[in-house]
């Protein structure tokens, strides 16, 4: 005997297909209420000195820590590499790299600025600046990335390699004191990248730390017929490492980047 109608039984069928479609929207709303917003695409700019820039292929095995950088962070970020040999705050801003920068860079986007390798050294007569207006410069460029609503983040210059009676010694002290002063007062995110590498250094060991830069023996290299042999510049295991070592402050210092971080795969 078939039910059909206003029969009781069809009355209570309706009654449970209603209550699924009602528990299904109820399951959905939820949801939807507590799904997060997908992430906002971003970029980080680099800038800062050879020590980060990329290379050109007369130069390699060359590095800057800044080329591998590029590989450890998800589809939503975008690394902008303005970084350029020979570098200083102040040439960064003569040669329009810095406004370049400013031009680029949207609301929400991160700039590293890492600098003093070619600022303190008085010998280089177009890039030295003085105490006063490497601050001053630094200083500036905190200002102007945040008046775009960008995020400022200030690193102290990493470490050239150096030992002493086997201790990795301080190669810019001066400076990096510097870059610290500015850092507490500005309150900006800060990076003490100088004697973060160090402590790499150090402990890799005072011979096994020359293959974390560009030291070669003659004939080893076709780009470097006669060897080479630099304690400022890195080769692709050092730069690889010290990107590492900033990834890891990134963590501490800006937890809401934490989750843009991968294991680094070739694009």
């Amino acid at each position: 005997m078939l039910l059909h109608g206003n029969t009781p039984y069809s009355q209570w069928l309706k009654f449970i297909q209603m209550k699924k479609y009602v528990l299904g929207v109820a399951v959905v709303l939820l949801a939807s209420a507590f799904m997060l917003p997908p992430k906002k695409k971003i970029k980080i700019f680099l800038a800062g000195d050879s020590t980060i820039s990329i290379k050109e292929t007369k130069a390699h095995p060359e590095t800057g820590w800044g080329m591998p950088f590029v590989y450890f962070w998800d589809s939503t970020v975008t690394v902008v590499n303005k970084a350029r040999n020979g570098r200083s705050t102040k040439t960064f801003v003569t040669e329009g790299i810095w406004q370049s920068i400013l031009s680029e860079m949207q609301e929400g986007d991160y700039v590293f600025i890492q600098f003093g390798h070619n600022d303190e050294v008085k010998e280089k007569v177009n890039s030295y600046t003085t105490p006063e207006q490497y601050s001053a410069n630094l200083t500036r460029f905190i200002q102007e990335v945040r008046d775009r609503k960008g995020k400022p983040v200030l690193l102290t210059a990493v470490s050239r390699r150096k030992f002493e009676g086997g201790k990795q010694v301080e190669t810019h002290h001066d400076y990096s004191i510097l870059v610290r002063n500015v850092a507490k007062a500005t309150a900006v995110s800060f990076i003490d990248l100088d004697v973060a590498s160090q402590q790499l250094y150090q402990q890799v060991g005072e011979e096994p730390s020359r293959m974390l830069f560009l030291q070669l023996q003659p004939g080893e290299h076709p780009n470097y017929p006669d060897g080479k042999v630099d304690n400022t510049h890195f080769s692709e295991l050092g730069a690889r490492l010290v990107a590492q070592i900033v990834l890891k402050e990134i963590r501490t210092t800006l937890p809401e980047l934490q989750e843009r971080i991968v294991v680094p795969v070739k694009k």
